[in-house]
């Protein structure tokens, strides 16, 4: 056997392999003969075909099925002999075998790039700081406190922590604006969860009242385009309702499948801690990595792209048709290259990372991930973690998920990090 490598254009590789003639031949005669013994033709009894007229007959396929079964069996030898790795599944895209003392198939493939990290050390990377406080702690209880509320609907005009149910319309410049609409809508008055003016202009308005509140949009006011902008909203209150006492007790508790008052607000305090560990993680994790790539600009593999994308493309129109949004598969993994491009990035380099610098994840950080994991599944969580300690396969991708945190980690570790103080609801509600 003899190989011949060549550059193509990027990170495509061709690859010409040469053989001796006779192991071709071989190979088709061999194919025929297995025909002559099944091969039916009129005017020839069943395994009694001519050579010749097999040959006519049946050469060209026997040729074709000769160079797959060559191919088949030769190509690891000859990648090997060659000294490369394909990235992709190698196609075949040219044989030789007609007038010459030897027999030629040429295949093309993409290989990864050699990847040559940057100095860590150069990096800048901004991450976020933050912790539950009493105070987030209490509004999650009034959250908790208020979603068991009842109302009983009353005639009188509206107060503070009354319930209303309102229809609104708002208008800039006599024009409506997206996200500035809605029918039914329930507001607790005194939560806040609207601007200031517009709770403001719902108190002391009896059940049925129609009005006009103007309202000016704070300054930092999350949709740029509204932000310090002075808008009128059409309302119509459709009811009100004023709430029954209920305290923060066993009662309560009980409301939400908690024993008693104590354990429910453990349980939520330590639901919160979780959450935001996650997001901080998540939001950290990304910023890293934004970094990372940022540094290290490389070519990566067409395909591997088109393959990312596809699956991207694949789980979009899973969710679609989970939620009884048929797909149609009119859509495009164009719409996902971007995004594929930077995760097959984000993989090469991590996996670069963590050989250079030999991280590797210890049996007791998979399990503590495992179990981290598990903590949404409620009493189902030893059930969940069997399923994925029972399957090597299934067991990698946790392990590719704390080796990913470890290398975020040991990058941080090295570079210049800027450390932001964020409070809780800036990370999990960050448009208000």
């Amino acid at each position: 056997m003899k190989t011949s490598l060549n550059t193509l254009e990027g990170l495509k590789r061709s690859l010409v392999v040469e053989l001796p003639i006779d192991t071709f031949n071989q190979k088709t005669d061999k194919i025929l003969q297995n025909l002559a013994k099944q091969a039916r033709i009129d005017g020839f009894r069943k395994g009694k075909v001519p050579a010749t007229v097999l040959r006519q007959r049946f050469g060209a396929n026997a040729k074709s099925d000769a160079t797959n079964e060559i191919v088949t069996e030769t190509l690891s030898e000859a990648l090997a002999d060659a000294q490369i790795s394909p990235a992709t599944q190698p196609s075949l895209t040219k044989v030789e075998s007609e007038g010459s003392d030897n027999f030629i198939y040429t295949i093309e493939f993409e290989v990864f790039p050699e990847i040559s990290v940057s100095s860590l050390a150069g990096l800048t990377i901004d991450q976020i700081s933050a912790k539950v406080s009493k105070e987030d702690e209490e509004r999650s209880l009034q959250d908790l406190q208020d979603r068991a509320t009842e109302y009983k609907s009353v005639k009188r005009k509206s107060k503070e922590g009354d319930r209303l149910i309102i229809d609104f319309e708002g208008l800039l410049e006599g024009e409506s604006f997206e996200g500035g609409a809605a029918e039914g809508f329930e507001i607790i008055l005194g939560r806040g969860a609207m601007i200031d003016d517009f709770e403001q202009g719902l108190i002391d308005v009896a059940p049925g009242k129609e009005l006009e509140i103007k309202a000016t949009f704070p300054e930092d006011y999350h949709v740029e385009n509204l932000a310090g902008r002075e808008a009128i909203f059409k309302v119509k209150v459709n009811e009100i309702g004023s709430p029954k006492g209920l305290k923060r007790d066993d009662e309560l508790a009980k409301k939400y499948g908690e024993k008693d008052f104590e354990t429910m607000k453990s349980r939520m305090a330590n639901q919160m801690q979780m959450e935001l560990a996650s997001r901080v993680e998540q939001q950290n994790k990304g910023t890293t990595f934004t970094a990372l790539l940022e540094a290290n600009n490389f070519e990566v593999p067409e395909a591997s792209i088109d393959a990312e994308a596809n699956n991207m493309l694949k789980d979009m129109e899973s969710r679609m048709e989970q939620q009884g949004i048929p797909s149609n598969n009119k859509m495009s993994n164009d719409l996902f290259k971007e995004e594929a491009t930077r995760r097959v990035k984000l993989g090469l380099l991590v996996n670069k990372i963590a050989k250079d610098y030999e991280i590797k994840p210890e049996k007791e950080q998979v399990d503590a991930k495992l179990k981290e994991m598990s903590m949404s599944y409620g009493e189902s969580a030893p059930q969940m973690i069997e399923w994925y300690n029972s399957d090597p396969s299934r067991l990698e991708s946790i392990e590719s998920i704390v080796v990913e945190q470890l290398v975020v980690d040991y990058i941080t570790s090295e570079a210049k990090v800027n450390i932001k103080e964020k409070t809780f609801q800036e990370i999990m509600d960050p448009q208000n």
